[in-house]
């Protein structure tokens, strides 16, 4: 009653109305400021995305870029890609020296990986050279009417040819197993040597060695378990280092098998080649020679 006498209830009224205007206003405000934070938010996002799309943009236009310019290179594919062996290695190689020609009619040349071709390997594949390197290292052979454009790759790759005759180079030994040689395979633990008097064996020896594999998480320490490991491996390789110099009577030694342990024992043989056999020393002997003993072909 007394409020309403002295006007108060007005102002009390009026301090209300403007008290909730002001919470109104401040409620705006907030969300004004979080939509603020939000929009900035949402553009620094669409700035990184962007530049995500800008960045795989360049990348694809690289790529383009470098496909345009290896469009010669990428024009061509090889015809054939196989490997042969044994009696279908023969019969290639009957047909390719039954090729004759006239006077300088077909092109034997060596490639060798990782240097420049020969201008004789150039002209005679042009414009299919980039595939001579894909091939590479190896043998290429081509005649002056373009019947035949073939890689192969022997086993062990021949001293450098580069000669144009009346027909192709293609030597037995260059191919397959002749003369009297060792062939070996090694791995950490696993040995085997044969002597070979062309595709024979005349004998062999093999063993394996007693090589920690796994280690368990009980007993010595890991750096203890590896020094133990490698001790028992570096044994293993001066077994098979005195076998192989029990070698008697051989025109070379080859040995295959982990290049690891191959670049150990390289100084010890004529020939090295990393392969992947596995099994008994035997077994692995087996699989190796014959891995060995193939030659890769790529038509052109």
């Amino acid at each position: 009653m007394l409020d309403e006498l002295l006007g108060r209830a007005e102002l009390k009224a009026e301090i209300e109305t403007l008290s909730e205007e002001n919470r109104h206003l401040e409620r705006r405000l907030e969300a004004e400021q979080e939509r603020r934070a939000d929009a900035v938010s949402d553009k620094q996002d669409a700035e990184e995305t962007i530049n995500r799309l800008e960045d795989r943009l360049t990348a694809l236009e690289d790529k383009l870029d470098r496909l345009e310019s290896d469009e010669s290179e990428t024009a061509y594919e090889f015809t054939t890609r196989t490997s042969v062996h044994g009696e279908q290695l023969v019969e290639f190689l009957s047909r390719l020296r039954s090729l004759q020609t006239g006077p300088e009619g077909a092109l034997t040349v060596t490639i060798d990986e990782g240097r420049s071709l020969p201008e004789s390997a150039t002209a005679a594949f042009e414009p299919r050279t980039p595939l001579l390197r894909r091939a590479a290292p190896g043998v290429a052979y081509a005649d002056d009417m373009g019947l035949v454009t073939v890689v192969v790759r022997p086993p062990i790759q021949p001293e450098s040819v580069d000669q144009w005759a009346d027909s192709f180079l293609a030597p037995a030994e260059w191919f397959r197993p002749t003369g009297r040689f060792a062939f070996g395979v090694v791995r950490s633990d696993v040995f085997a040597l044969g002597v070979y008097e062309g595709s024979e064996q005349q004998s062999v020896t093999g063993f394996e060695s007693d090589v920690k594999s796994d280690h368990s998480k009980g007993g010595f320490s890991q750096g203890r378990f590896e020094r133990i490991r490698d001790e028992q491996i570096a044994d293993h390789l001066d077994a098979v280092r005195e076998e192989l110099a029990d070698v008697e009577r051989v025109d070379r030694t080859i040995l295959v098998g982990e290049q690891t342990v191959l670049d150990t024992l390289e100084d010890a043989v004529d020939h090295t080649e990393a392969v992947n056999a596995r099994g008994s020393p035997r077994d692995a002997l087996e699989s190796a020679f014959r891995d060995f003993w193939t030659t890769r072909l790529y038509v052109i």
